[in-house]
């Protein structure tokens, strides 16, 4: 018997249609095996589909899991904004707070209707902040990218940081060599396997600019060359500024806004709460809006 699939193209992070970070939705993706659900994941051609499957206990509400076109990743941000973004509208929903299994943990995401739409808070995973990477895997790092060591920002650790999954932080000094960077994706690729993480967050920062930061991420090592405006690298992002000092904030809260995808002709924004105690993250949320740009259905 076949089953009838319900599929989202959401943008995240915009509200205008071909801007943002496109993602895939399955909202009704329970009876979907593994194989399937990377088949469609890979036909879609997003940087991730997210399927959204019935909870099984009283201990969340739904479960998400969440797909490139090569491979499963345990969290994304752009997706599940997309994914909570295509649920609201599909069954009108109000205000609410939500529960939602993934891979890196049980995760509220709050649903804030406004204006006959949807602005929708993701709270973020575990925050893991590591110490810089060593002076020979930044130097393989900085070849890949096509600059120099000259080209860091002063003070600026180069190390990796998490709410979920994992990114390499990078801050340079000028916006136009952002970009116009052209990374070699086999060398980060494979540096990618050397230090177990898989994206690189090059970004710029400016506190007495909005937005804050204009950033790029490159992922090849999951079949991502850039992904246009990514939550898992501008939350970890916001704990590593904290972590590291890199930012004034009043000791309880640092929010900022970033851009992202302005290389790439797909540009987006989103706002980023970091909680603070003791000068140290504990907790990051991150806050998009998102449009619909097609929808249709799946027989299987």
């Amino acid at each position: 018997m076949e089953n009838l699939y319900h599929i989202y193209q959401i943008d995240s992070f915009t509200k205008d249609r071909l801007t943002g970070n496109p993602a895939g939705v399955i909202t009704n993706a329970d009876g979907l095996s593994d194989q399937q659900m990377q088949k469609i994941a890979r036909e879609l051609n997003n940087s991730e589909t997210a399927f959204i499957f019935k909870s099984e206990n009283d201990t969340y509400d739904m479960q998400v899991r969440f797909f490139t076109p090569t491979k499963e990743v345990p969290i994304c941000g752009h997706a599940t904004i997309a994914a909570h973004y295509a649920r609201a509208i599909e069954n009108h929903l109000g205000t609410t707070r939500v529960l939602q299994k993934t891979g890196a943990g049980i995760l509220p995401v709050d649903i804030v209707r406004e204006n006959d739409d949807y602005k929708i808070i993701m709270t973020q995973g575990k925050i893991e902040v590591n110490d810089a990477l060593s002076g020979k895997v930044q130097q393989s790092l900085v070849k890949a990218l096509g600059i120099t060591q000259h080209d860091i920002l002063e003070n600026c650790a180069v190390a990796i940081a998490s709410t979920g999954h994992s990114k390499v932080m990078i801050g340079i000094k000028d916006i136009n060599m952002l970009h116009s960077l052209r990374p070699n994706m086999d060398s980060l690729a494979k540096l990618s396997s050397e230090i177990g993480c898989n994206g690189y967050y090059v970004f710029i920062m400016n506190q007495n600019e909005t937005p804050m930061i204009h950033g790029r991420m490159f992922a090849p090592a999951i079949g991502i060359n850039e992904d246009p405006v990514t939550g898992n690298a501008n939350g970890p992002l916001g704990a590593y500024l904290v972590h590291y000092g890199l930012v004034t904030h009043n000791g309880a809260q640092f929010t900022f806004k970033a851009i992202q995808g302005e290389a790439i002709g797909r540009a987006g924004t989103m706002e980023v709460q970091v909680k603070i105690e003791n000068n140290q993250p504990i907790e990051v949320k991150i806050v998009g809006y998102a449009v619909i740009a097609f929808s249709t259905e799946l027989k299987l």
